[in-house]
């Protein structure tokens, strides 16, 4: 226990604690506990900046009690300021390093620590709209499949696909699918984590993207009842504002009187 008055006895109890706590710190069963301990350390950094400070104005106050080991008085109360001055750069440093400490508790205090880790939180593919392309442009596309194959045509259109920004387009917008939209009169490419889709009768090309989606980002149950069918009907068709737009978007604006 501190004794609040003897400074020798109290710098051994602190050395021990950190002794302690530097063991105790080479693995941390619960994260959780991670915020109280970078918590504590600020409130001790900031105690060790007054005792820096509190050392080097001891060293100057008792400089007429400073000697050499040879008696000599001049080199001791040189020595004595040099002290003062190190422990006061010292002070400075911890000073630094206590607003560094402060800025990694206020970021810690964000973190919600979770049981199960990300690597092995569930995932389920979905598929995302990467473009879709219609009219003049769509035919460009379908000349392109008709003279070098479909798989050129899916090749071109991954030029549209910018990674992170297709991806979170696709999600505010509603285009993702538990399969890639089939309609009438279209032909299918599979190949790797795309997938083309394309209508020369309807002139239309669209490519798709598999996305994993965590649990956690999922959409609930009475929501992903919504999805966009693999193979609707013409029927179906008639009723949605546009084939390509996503059925939950499509019954949205039917619910609020949007829709047709």
């Amino acid at each position: 226990m501190p004794t609040f008055y003897d400074p020798g006895a109290d710098a051994r109890e602190a050395s021990e604690a950190l002794r302690g706590l530097a063991h105790a710190t080479r693995t941390f069963e619960s994260p959780q506990d991670l915020y109280g301990v970078l918590g504590d350390l600020l409130s001790g950094v900031r105690s060790l900046k007054q005792v820096l400070d509190q050392l080097a104005t001891a060293h100057i106050k008792n400089r007429p009690h400073a000697f050499d080991d040879h008696g000599d008085h001049t080199i001791g109360s040189k020595d004595a300021l040099a002290a003062a001055d190190e422990l006061h750069q010292a002070a400075t440093l911890i000073d630094q390093a206590e607003e560094r400490l402060d800025a990694a508790a206020g970021a810690a205090s964000r973190v919600a620590w979770h049981e199960v880790p990300a690597s092995e939180a569930p995932t389920i593919a979905r598929w995302i709209n990467v473009v879709f392309m219609q009219g003049q442009e769509a035919d460009e596309v379908l000349e392109m499949i008709d003279a070098d194959g479909a798989l050129a045509g899916l090749n071109h259109l991954k030029y549209w696909d910018y990674g992170d920004e297709t991806t979170s387009a696709a999600m505010e917008n509603g285009y993702v699918y538990d399969a890639p939209p089939s309609g009438p009169s279209e032909h299918e490419l599979h190949d790797g984590g795309y997938h083309l889709a394309y209508s020369h009768a309807f002139a239309h090309v669209a490519l798709y993207r598999i996305h994993a989606v965590d649990t956690v980002d999922q959409l609930p149950d009475d929501a992903r009842s919504l999805a966009v069918p693999s193979a609707p009907s013409r029927a179906r068709e008639s009723k949605r504002v546009s084939w390509f737009e996503p059925a939950s978007i499509t019954a949205v604006k039917r619910q609020r009187g949007l829709g047709l």
